[in-house]
């Protein structure tokens, strides 16, 4: 059986965008990684008539409805008994529910007095699957009516996915006999639309496994999925696509099943024994706080410098005033230099430097925003690349974009790839 989900979210701060709804994103990605197609995201605010009419219309086009938010104790949380009232369940106290949450409260308050409007957490549809929660108060729970299912979840983002990956994945897992299957190919150097447009083939007539592309910031992931009843099947299935997606794209895709560039170049100076430091202007300390997020970064990264002004490039990397003033901070002779004195100073294999104009006006000497320029320096001498990041969103995206072309460069480098 095909089935196809609409999230519903509850509350009225989400429609004042008082808070993000990142439970929907957490959800549709997890939904899909077990093979159920999200069709429709609803948001509606602390409303029991707006949120029943939500729900009508929800029925008639999923056969899975997963609600957030409402399972509360308070005067507004009404999830659970609107749900009740449209589907035409009884509600019903457990005893056992009732003693977690009080359980809960005392310790998370230290034996203060738990209020009488909790026990309303305890009250459950007849005849559902209860979904526990130990990081929480609020319990979830399915029921199924006329062959709809309805899934209601906490709102608070820890407690939701916490039980939608311990108890609500494998509910919902439980009802097919065959498991779902993926892998991620990650990509760097195409856009989301041209890699669309590449591997249209693939995605149109793909039914079992399945392909599709996911943008991420500055980089686009493609996630090959197969249906089938044991991992060797779903292999058996997935290799080809995958085989055939690196053939066609070439080395634009860095990595499979990994979640970064940085986490890739941290793999290979590890395999390769190579050290690497980083000189940066206009990223401000990005490039060395994206690696030294990664476990193990210490192994290879051997320190880095934020040279922000003239001053210190020329202090504390060495670079000569002379080309500073002749082609200024933004240029290739001044990358270079910094890629060079840096690789000197820290005594790496490696060194990439950033420098360019992350916005939002132009430099001193007119280069427009999103100009950069990167160096990187090894034991064969120094070399440059520029890039154009005039189309970044924002300062934070032409920053991003130009951390992840440095990495991408390095990667290049490590594993003799085109430059």
């Amino acid at each position: 059986m095909h089935y196809n989900a609409e999230l519903i979210a509850v509350g009225t701060e989400l429609l004042l965008g008082n808070i993000a709804n990142t439970d929907a994103q957490m959800l549709s990605e997890g939904l899909s990684a077990l093979g159920i197609d999200v069709y429709y995201h609803t948001v509606v605010g602390d409303n029991p008539q707006r949120l029943r009419e939500a729900l009508e219309i929800a029925r008639k086009r999923a056969n899975i409805i997963i609600t957030t938010g409402g399972l509360g104790p308070t005067y507004d949380d009404l999830t659970k008994q609107t749900i009740c009232e449209t589907f035409g369940f009884p509600l019903e106290f457990h005893e056992d529910i009732w003693r977690e949450i009080q359980d809960y409260f005392y310790r998370r308050m230290k034996g203060g007095k738990i209020t009488e409007n909790n026990r309303q957490q305890a009250m459950l549809p007849v005849g559902c699957t209860i979904f526990y929660n130990p990081v929480g108060t609020a319990p979830g729970c399915a029921i199924e009516r006329d062959g709809v299912r309805v899934l209601m979840l906490p709102g608070p983002p820890y407690e939701c996915r916490y039980m939608f990956t311990h108890q609500a994945a494998p509910y919902l897992q439980s009802l097919t006999q065959e498991k779902i299957f993926s892998h991620e190919l990650r990509i760097f150097g195409m856009g989301e639309s041209q890699v669309e447009a590449t591997l249209h083939e693939m995605m149109v007539k793909g039914a079992n496994p399945t392909l599709a592309p996911y943008a991420k910031t500055g980089e686009v992931m493609l996630r090959a999925t197969a249906k089938a009843h044991t991992q060797e099947e779903a292999e058996a299935m997935l290799q080809p696509m995958l085989h055939q997606v690196k053939e066609t794209l070439g080395d634009i895709v860095y990595g499979e099943d990994v979640e970064s560039l940085e986490e890739v170049v941290l793999a290979v100076l590890k395999e390769q024994g190579k050290t690497v430091s980083f000189a940066e202007s206009c990223t401000g300390g990005l490039l060395a706080k994206r690696l030294t997020d990664l476990p193990g970064a210490s192994q290879v990264f051997r320190g880095g410098v934020v040279s922000y002004t003239n001053a210190v490039k020329a202090a504390a990397l060495g670079v000569d005033e002379a080309l500073l003033d002749q082609y200024g901070a933004v240029s290739e002779p001044v990358a270079k230099a910094m890629a060079e004195g840096c690789r000197k100073l820290c005594g790496s294999d490696f060194a990439v430097s950033v420098t360019g104009v992350a916005g939002p006006d132009p430099d001193d000497r007119g280069n427009p925003v999103g100009t950069v320029f990167l160096g990187l320096s090894g034991p064969d001498g120094a070399i440059c690349r520029q890039i154009d990041l005039s189309r970044g969103r924002s300062r934070g995206h032409v920053r991003h974009l130009a951390a992840s072309h440095s990495f991408d460069l390095l990667r290049r480098k490590l594993m003799d790839l085109p430059l």
